[in-house]
């Protein structure tokens, strides 16, 4: 897949010998995984939300900036998602994506393989659903109902809950030098990156696509508190809170 790579020590002046043998032992690619969930209220309907999902090539490109799109097929998109390093090594991740049409209200996205075959360096497996639920009026969240009274709108009799849930896992490569330090300083540093990767990209697109749908339809964009999500991270003291979108 597409790799670009900065400032990394030529393989040709690292040093050949026994340690270096037994290193490329375990030169091959090592795996990052992460895993979040989320959600998004919209003031509308399901039905109506449905539709806006399902055409989402009036909508993906627009509310997916800053990052670069392609389209490709008739529901899949190239992405390019900007530059990230650690430890002297530096990758533009690119990947391609397709959302699959619904199925029971889920709404199905996951990676394909790059059409280009001269892409290498990293593989990534990216999964993503979302879950479409009415919430009724006699659930709202007491902070629902007190935004609805300071606009001075009328309480809809229910909205559309979009729930989402995605796991990510990428294959790295490594340049030769990389595999000098820790394994698990590696696996460290590499699942950080990955997290702090999905926590730009995510919450900005869940927000753009709420005040997108927003947006078209003439309604105020939601509070706060109506979009959140989290890092899957186990139960417990070490459980992750979720974190409300701004």
């Amino acid at each position: 897949m597409h790799c670009s790579v900065t400032d990394l020590t030529p393989i040709d002046d690292v040093p050949v010998g026994p340690e270096t043998e037994t290193e490329d032992l375990r030169a091959g690619p090592i795996p990052f995984y992460t895993q979040f969930v989320g959600k998004m209220d919209m003031f509308a309907e399901r039905e109506q939300v449905a539709a806006y999902l399902q055409a989402h090539q009036t909508w993906f490109h627009r509310c997916a900036q800053p990052m670069t799109v392609t389209p490709l097929g008739e529901n899949g998109y190239i992405l390019t998602v900007g530059q990230f390093g650690a430890l002297g090594f530096e990758v533009e991740p690119k990947i391609a994506v397709v959302l699959e049409p619904p199925q029971a209200d889920q709404y199905w996205m996951h990676t394909i393989p790059l059409p280009d075959p001269a892409c290498q360096g990293y593989e990534v497996d990216y999964q993503a659903v979302m879950t479409l639920a009415e919430v009724a009026a006699p659930t709202f969240s007491p902070e629902l109902n007190r935004f609805f009274q300071k606009h001075s709108l009328a309480r809809p009799d229910r909205i559309t809950r979009v729930e989402w849930q995605l796991q990510m896992t990428v294959a790295v490569q490594f340049p030769r030098y990389i595999y000098k330090l820790p394994l698990g300083l590696i696996q460290k540093t590499g699942d950080r990156l990955l997290t702090e990767i999905v926590r730009q990209v995510s919450p900005r697109l869940t927000y753009k696509v709420q005040q997108d749908f927003h947006r078209e339809r003439g309604l105020p964009l939601p509070p706060k508190h109506s979009r959140s999500f989290q890092r899957v991270q186990g139960e417990g003291p070490d459980a992750e809170a979720p974190q409300v979108l701004d």
